[in-house]
């Protein structure tokens, strides 16, 4: 049997080099629902899912207040019915900001601004507000000495680019250029902020379901998308679609802005034409992209950025208008129990959490057949019926030698799961076969983590079973 040795820690130093430039997850907060748990409850799941940047799309003091302490990053907004308000009277954005602003930091930790929410197709044509309002908001923030902690943006639907392929001839919609994308980027610029943007891979599939892959638009293995113009190669829908606005604020001389994603995600349910939305699909997608996200570095035109990224959203909104799917971004019920199985950090993604795994995907008792594959016959093996609810870990063939050889060696290693009683000679080593041995060191893993979501995945090669496994006279624990 292999040991995890060299080829171990080649993988922690390739780690170690990619997470220096990896970036953050946050989450999008909304509220147009009559059924979400109170703001207190709000505050403890984030914390409990380890969750540290929220953004808000108001001021709401209860919401503010129970942040308070929680040492989670917060960004609010100034709404677009606002704006007009906020472009046209200094004394409104003073008065707004010492009532929204001042009177809860730094205790909240209030680190940005939103001022408005994708301008440029509110039906209200607010556009020509947005630029003064920002600089007015950044004023009040300046008077009350707080601009130096305090960034101003305004997010951007991608629908501000007028080309978005290939990324490289990324552009902006003539029409808003001079009126309100230059200022605006000065604005940033000047200001030290960053560009804010809504990027939803999502919508770009369903209109395009003919040309665009599912599985190059959810981080899935692909042969990728080369860009004509300069050869870079794109693995993900996400990533051309941020370096097409990378290649706009180029063409305008304003490539030194940075930027943040501040709203993507995928629907887990839609309306018939909305092709793709799945709880499947939505694991995938968020699940992929907060592996991509954390454990990665930016995007292939600016490698050394990282990705910030808000996911939309916290909750399911029940009174959201428009399509089904509008209702159904949310990572979570109003119960707070989770739609999919996905973890959000980094330290979930290291205990072993295979997101975007098929495994992890939708919610069904762990004893229904179409949970797990069928289980692979072991020589001398059977099945011992448990007279009590408990679950086991055991190898998927179906992953092949390979992928079990790898995952068997983690597990009894770094994964310090114990592997003595399957060494030869030992109880458990007959019998001698990878699929015996791999089962039995990854569920001494599975109970060793207390049998917790995600630890007995290992990249696929691994499922949980409801029948107590049996080889010869080994007994796989059912707890330590």
């Amino acid at each position: 049997m292999a040991v995890f040795t060299t080829l171990t820690s080649l993988f922690v130093l390739l780690s170690l080099l990619s997470i220096a430039n990896s970036g953050s997850i946050g989450i999008n907060y909304g509220r147009i629902a009559n059924n979400l748990p109170t703001p207190s409850e709000v505050v403890q799941l984030l914390k409990s899912q380890g969750i540290n940047r929220v953004k808000l799309y108001d001021t709401d003091s209860a919401v503010l207040t129970a942040l308070s302490g929680s040492n989670i990053s917060v960004t609010v907004a100034l709404p677009n019915e606002q704006l007009p308000d906020a472009a046209s009277k200094q004394s409104f954005t003073d008065s707004w900001v010492q009532s929204n602003i001042v009177r809860y930091y730094p205790k909240t930790n209030i680190e940005s601004i939103a001022v408005g929410n994708e301008v440029f197709v509110d039906p209200n044509n607010t556009t020509k507000f947005l630029v003064p309002a920002m600089k007015n908001v950044y004023a009040s923030l300046v008077k009350y000495g707080v601009a130096s902690s305090i960034k101003v943006s305004s997010p951007v639907a991608l629908s501000a680019l007028q080309n978005s392929y290939p990324s490289s001839a990324g552009s902006f919609k003539t029409e808003l250029i001079e009126p309100v994308i230059k200022p605006m980027l000065s604005f940033l610029k000047q200001s030290g902020s960053f560009l804010a943007v809504n990027i939803y891979p999502f919508f770009a599939y369903v209109a395009n379901t003919d040309t665009i892959s599912l599985d190059y638009a959810l981080f899935r293995d692909n042969k990728g998308v080369t860009d004509p113009n300069n050869g870079l190669v794109y693995k993900s829908l996400f990533e051309a679609q941020i370096d097409a606005v990378y290649a706009a604020m180029k063409a305008l001389n304003f490539d030194d802005v940075k930027m943040e994603i501040t709203e993507t995600g995928w629907p887990s349910k839609g309306d018939e034409n909305e092709t793709g939305a799945s709880a499947e699909n939505a694991a995938a997608y968020n699940g992929n992209l907060v592996k991509r996200v954390l454990t990665g570095s930016g995007t292939p035109l600016k490698p050394d950025e990282p990705l910030n990224v808000y996911l939309f959203a916290l909750f399911n909104e029940n009174q959201k208008p428009g399509p089904v799917s509008e209702r159904n971004y949310g990572l979570f019920y109003p119960s707070k129990e989770k739609v999919y199985d996905i973890t959000l950090t980094l330290g979930g993604l290291e205990a072993g959490v295979n997101n975007g795994s098929k495994s992890q995907v939708v919610k069904i008792p762990v004893s229904s057949p179409s949970s797990s594959p069928t289980p692979a016959p072991v020589v001398g093996g059977g099945v011992e019926e448990s007279k009590v609810v408990n679950t086991w870990c055991v190898a998927n063939e179906k992953a092949g030698a390979e992928k079990l050889q790898a995952a068997l060696d983690y597990a009894c290693g770094e994964g310090g799961a114990d592997c003595r009683p399957i060494q030869p000679g030992a109880t458990c080593h007959n019998p001698d076969t990878l699929e015996a041995h791999a089962s039995y060191a990854f569920n001494s893993y599975y109970q060793k983590k207390a049998r917790g979501t995600g630890t007995c995945d290992f990249k696929g090669a691994a499922y949980v079973v409801t029948q107590h496994p049996k080889y010869g006279s080994c007994k796989f624990p059912t707890g330590y």
